[in-house]
């Protein structure tokens, strides 16, 4: 064994578990990690952002976008503070992340010193476990168990505290293997009873979600569904999770769902979700199913134990992950049911219908724009959003048709689309990368234009302008109508802002005109910013407001 930093320790076991990027605000608290990861530059890209909230965010995004955890390295205090958005999106969207926070020096914790928080208290309730790394021997020790804790059952955060001075402590300790993931596989009981329910079923549902899934997952899951003829779903902000050109497609259950989509979910005699948690957007609050016992038989396949029972009362719990379950799944013989193929195919015209433009009489149309996108955009492009009612004509209007090409919170937070996109370009550069933002939204996290020019990050970001918080506008004028307090906004030239980084920027004022910036955008080979100048009073598909 080699005598070494705590610091060194931890960076060996980061390499050990195959981590490629780091994404952090730098901060004193945590010095010697920072010097450790120069020895390992050539495995590790330090990736160093302007905020917290969106080095986090990319770390999410990196777990998402990959199924490893990523990787976020903050200071202490205000660093911690300022990073959790990142660590309850992952917790919310069941997301393998890892926050490493710079602490005190151990002599001087409880003195309330300078930044000092306890992050076990802190964070106990948004992470699978917070923990603070108290004995240097122990060091690797504790990221593998991070690691493992993870990616297994069902993924989420986890965040390690740092204390300064145990970082620079050298000792001697065994570099240990990757932590290993464990898949959950049904049992022959489950599977039985699975066929049985669906062999009794006349209008059975299959509603997919969740973390864990992988791209064999994905394939498995098309092979089960295509051998049954079951009509299938995607719950809130799951849409890449089944081609949505498939004839057996019916649609995403989320923020204003298909009307249709929903009576069909309502009318369902069977309903197997495999993935989801079944939170309040899939469930339209809680009433597409209502808990505790839905009225319609349900099926719950979940990779954590402690999912399964907790909101719903299944007929038929299955702990297993999605990898597993799938392969189960495909490899049984089924009979391919007539009936259920024509209720596929008659939901998935009604999603084809859904998803077609709709007319606005105000500002740029956006269900044109993302309907352009969706015809001329490559179908691995990685779309990115973040929350706001723009998001809902993205999710209507854009039809997601590979595995892993949509990243967006179900935890609903603002400024997560850019950092996303930012570290999905930082990943997978060969492929175009979108983001989706509201003005309110790509506010939140617009520095990060210094850090995809920095980084050399060619994504192109939309902003919905219509100068208004529009989610929280809609809610407003329908309880306290004519009364508008606090949701106006006064934005910069987005154009003029980018191009001051050194950016693309460019405006657009005419929805015909789109195309045409578009491509200009794409070929300037820039980070880019198009300001779409949208109209508050076409605040979502469908659902206009007074003018004022």
């Amino acid at each position: 064994m080699t005598r070494k930093t705590a610091a060194r320790h931890i960076v060996d076991a980061l390499v050990m578990n195959g981590v490629t990027h780091v994404f952090c605000v730098p901060g004193e608290s945590y010095l010697a990690v920072l010097d450790a990861l120069y020895d390992v530059r050539d495995r590790i890209k330090l990736i160093a952002c302007r905020h917290e909230a969106s080095a986090s965010n990319m770390a999410e995004a990196f777990g998402k976008l990959t199924g490893r955890p990523g990787v976020v390295m903050v200071t202490r205090g205000p660093g911690a503070t300022q990073g959790s958005v990142g660590v309850h999106t992952a917790f919310q969207d069941s997301t393998p992340m890892i926050m490493f926070v710079g602490q005190v020096a151990r002599d001087q914790l409880d003195r309330e010193a300078f930044q000092e928080i306890d992050y076990r208290r802190m964070f106990g309730a948004v992470a699978k476990w917070a923990a603070e790394i108290d004995v240097a021997e122990r060091a690797g020790e504790y990221v593998n168990r991070a690691f493992a804790t993870a990616i297994n059952g069902r993924p989420g955060p986890v965040v390690l505290a740092l204390p300064e001075d145990m970082l620079t402590e050298e000792v001697e300790a065994e570099t240990l293997p990757p932590a290993q993931r464990a898949l959950p596989a049904p049992d022959e009981r489950a599977l039985e009873e699975l066929r049985e329910m669906l062999g009794g079923a006349e209008r059975p549902f299959l509603l997919v979600g969740g973390g864990g899934w992988s791209a064999d997952a994905v394939r498995d899951l098309q092979t089960f569904v295509e051998a049954t003829g079951l009509p299938v779903g995607a719950s809130f902000r799951c849409k890449d999770l089944f081609d949505n050109l498939h004839p057996q497609y019916a649609g995403d259950l989320g923020i204003a769902p298909n009307p249709r989509l929903a009576e069909r979910v309502r009318r369902s005699d069977l309903v197997i979700a495999f993935g989801p948690r079944l939170g309040e957007m899939t469930t339209s609050g809680y009433t597409l199913l209502q808990p505790p016992l839905a009225r319609q038989p349900l099926v719950h396949i979940h990779s954590g134990a402690e999912e399964l029972g907790r909101v719903y009362t299944p007929m038929l719990a299955i702990n297993a992950a999605p990898e597993a379950m799938a392969r189960a799944l495909a490899a049984e013989s089924w009979t391919l049911d007539e009936g259920w193929l024509q209720q596929a195919y008659m939901a998935h015209q009604e999603f084809e219908d859904f998803s077609k433009p709709i007319e606005v009489k105000e500002g740029v149309n956006l269900s044109e724009v993302f309907c352009w996108l969706d015809k001329n955009l490559p179908a691995d492009t990685i779309m990115c959003n973040g929350a706001g009612n723009y998001a809902g004509w993205l999710h209507r209007f854009y039809r997601h048709k590979e595995f892993r090409t949509q990243l967006a919170p179900t935890s609903g937070a603002m400024g997560y689309g850019f950092p996303a996109a930012l570290a999905a370009k930082a990943v997978m550069p060969e492929r175009e990368v979108i983001c989706a933002a509201g003005d309110g939204c790509f506010m939140m996290a617009a520095s990060e234009l210094a850090t995809a020019v920095q980084y050399e990050l060619p994504v192109i970001v939309l902003v919905s302008n219509n100068g208004t918080y529009g989610t929280i506008r809609m809610h407003q004028e329908r309880q306290y109508p004519g009364r508008v307090s606090g949701t106006g906004l006064v934005n910069p030239d987005f154009a003029a802002f980018a191009r001051s980084f050194g950016a693309f920027g460019a405006t657009v004022t005419k929805t015909e005109d789109f195309p045409a910036v578009f491509e200009e955008a794409r070929a300037s080979g820039k980070p880019a910013v198009i300001d779409l100048k949208t109209s508050a009073n076409e605040i979502a598909p469908g659902r206009r407001l007074a003018p004022r």
